[in-house]
């Protein structure tokens, strides 16, 4: 499988990662804050198992190959090799925690592109740290979370001569930007989406800067301050940093680069003031402010600042716009002849299309599926008109604000679903209807314009249903409701919106879960996980398509749940497109579970590979796919 693992920039809250953690030793230091994000450049690699060994290879930006270097994977071998310092160490530290906490063999890592600047402050080391741990998580499927792998990371990298600080491996979270919050030893993270793009320029300022010095005379200023100097690197680091950092998390999730740029200034003129006294000979950086202040790129950008250690290192600008940002980039190549990097934050893309599959026979609902489809069976709603399921689950789609619903069906049974979405009913009928009849028939109408429907020309199982949609569905993220699953909010968002909100704040793919009871869970898939807000938002780490008893108690226990409780899948979610290409995969494997081509085993390699988030919906799901379902559904479900 392939990797990518990009580097991490500190957007704002500098130093305050390592300050932060001097309240172990003196609890009237303020934490620290940080809001990091990953950049548009990294590290890629292809990972796969080896029986043995380590074995690293890597490809240089200006195409030299280096390696194949192997190393026996027992701690001895790989405590060593960390222990050298140098490239290869980072990998070999993480493979010496993994193996000391994980039963695991070895691993190859072929890094064939990095088009991440090396030492420039953008965390090219943890970077390295991240990719070894994660491949280790995917490729023996751990079931580490991205905070799990952060972890092993950092210890990983401190397993070598590198002294990292627990910021860095920040780069697991991606290009989003992350809250992160120092208290001792203790790290709290939150992801969070910007609202409009964000157009940032990262420059190597082509100098030199001492960062051991830097820290070290920082360093002095903690954990007491006996003099007005360390008193204001505290307060620098403390109490200011939380104002701006606070502040800048408000205007970065607002798209307000005005903002955020006067912050950027704003956050360079209190370090200058208060922490290059503490270190003169570094933090004067002549060549930053020259560059901050030239003058021809003030019509481009609306702010700028130091990165990472500050000095003479690396600069950051905000860029009014993409043509701006890419004007900035000429600028200080031709007048300073600096390289630079852009990185662009983006807001999570829009769930625009909603899927829903009902090609199936409806075999435990026979013989009334011969007479229509189950997708079409009556139910009466809360307004007391009586709908077909189909457009119970197209309404509620629509509602929580999908643009268009693609219905997976039969060739056989297609005109059944147009001519309900797409006909008009006899003008006789129609005169027929009391006014508020006639007005929910031109509603049916408007909605089939927002319908589009997609033929499984054979029933080969749940997934390949959902990949006869690829084409339909095209490159972006998508709502995935089921044909047979009714849905009833206990809260003013509907069940599908609360879902599409969760997605649209923590990104990612993610799933709806409800409660279930041990004897009913054989029925369903249920999942288990670790929770990021208890009761409420879980990282998924198994995916289990209706387990047995045995299987659940030992593998699918829930952190903090009654005996006798488990989480099972609402029948909702919200998927990136990459599933396609693992449905794919299936398919043309002929990779089949119990005859037929199955979703739970692609969604568990997304999760796998790209991670899933399980919410917890408050309400509740009508199944109408079982006699005694649909009756409870009939019974139940018009009520308030």
């Amino acid at each position: 499988m392939n990797i990518f693992v990009p580097g991490r920039i500190c957007l704002f809250g500098e130093h305050s990662d390592w300050a932060g953690g001097y309240r172990r030793i003196n609890a009237e230091i303020e934490k620290g804050y940080t809001l990091i994000c990953g950049t548009d450049q990294g590290i890629y690699a292809e990972v796969s198992p080896h029986p043995t060994s380590l074995v690293l290879k890597s490809s240089t930006p200006d195409g030299q190959v280096h390696g194949p270097y192997e190393i026996p994977m027992t701690p001895k071998a790989l405590l060593e090799e960390a222990q050298k310092g140098g490239f290869w160490s980072y990998a070999a530290g993480v493979a010496y925690q993994v193996l000391i906490n994980y039963h695991v063999r070895g691993l190859v890592l072929d890094n064939y592109k990095t088009d991440l600047p090396v030492k420039k402050g953008l965390s090219s080391s943890a970077a390295i740290s991240v990719m070894t741990a994660r491949a280790f998580n995917r490729v023996y499927d751990l079931k580490m979370t991205i905070r799990g792998e952060m972890e092993l990371a950092y210890q990983g990298e401190i397993t070598t001569p590198s002294r990292c600080g627990r910021m860095d491996q920040g780069c697991a979270f991606g290009n989003r930007p992350v809250l992160m919050t120092f208290d001792g030893d203790r790290l709290d993270t939150h992801e969070f989406q910007v609202t409009r793009e964000l157009f940032f320029v990262i420059v190597d300022l082509m100098s030199h800067k001492d960062t051991m010095e830097i820290l070290n005379r920082l360093n002095r200023c903690y954990p007491f301050a006996e003099n007005e100097l360390e008193k204001g690197v505290q307060q620098l680091l403390g109490p200011m940093n939380k104002e701006i950092v606070q502040r800048a998390m408000q205007a970065l999730h607002a798209g307000d680069a005005e903002a955020i740029g006067l912050l950027m200034l704003e956050a360079q003129d209190l370090f200058d003031r208060y922490a290059a006294p503490a270190c003169p000979e570094e933090l004067t950086s002549p060549i930053l402010h020259q560059v901050l202040a030239h003058q021809a790129l003030r019509s481009h950008i609306w702010g700028g600042k130091g990165v990472g250690s500050q000095g003479d290192g690396t600069a950051q600008f905000l860029a009014r716009s993409k043509e701006d940002q890419a004007r900035v980039v000429e600028i200080l190549q031709r007048d300073f002849n600096m390289p630079s990097l852009t990185l662009t934050l983006k807001p999570e893309r829009k769930v625009r299309k909603a899927l829903i599959p009902a090609a199936g026979f409806g075999t435990r609902l026979f013989p009334a599926t011969k007479a229509t489809k189950k997708e079409l069976f009556p139910i009466i709603d809360q307004d007391g008109i009586a709908k077909p399921a189909i457009l119970l689950i197209v309404e509620e789609a629509l509602n929580a604000g999908v643009e268009e619903v693609i219905i997976i069906v039969q060739e056989a049974d297609k005109k059944d679903f147009e001519s309900f979405f797409t006909e008009q009913i006899t003008i006789e009928n129609y005169n027929k209807l009391p006014r508020h009849f006639q007005d929910y028939a031109r509603r049916i109408l408007e909605i089939g314009r927002r319908i589009t429907f997609v033929v499984q020309q054979a029933q080969e199982g749940f997934g390949h249903a959902v990949y006869c949609a690829r084409q339909a569905i095209g490159d972006e993220p998508f709502l995935l409701m089921l044909g047979d699953h009714l849905y009833r909010s206990n809260s003013q968002a509907s069940c599908a919106r609360q879902l599409l909100e969760a997605y649209q704040q923590h990104g990612g793919n993610i799933l709806g879960l409800r409660t279930t009871p041990e004897d009913q869970i054989s029925n369903f898939g249920t999942v288990t996980g670790v929770w990021l807000d208890p009761e409420r938002l879980m990282n998924v780490t198994e995916f289990s398509e209706k387990p047995t008893i045995d299987y659940a108690r030992s593998n699918l226990r829930v952190p903090a749940f009654p005996e006798g409780e488990y989480l099972t899948v609402f029948g909702m979610y919200v998927i990136k497109p990459k599933l396609f290409e693992y449905l794919e995969e299936h398919i043309s494997n002929n990779v089949r579970q119990r005859g037929e081509f199955q979703l739970t085993s692609a969604l568990d390699r997304l999760r796998q590979e790209d991670g899933f988030l399980g919410l917890v919906m408050d309400g509740k799901r009508y199944d109408i796919g079982l006699p005694q379902y649909y009756l409870e559904t009939l019974q139940t479900f018009s009520r308030p």
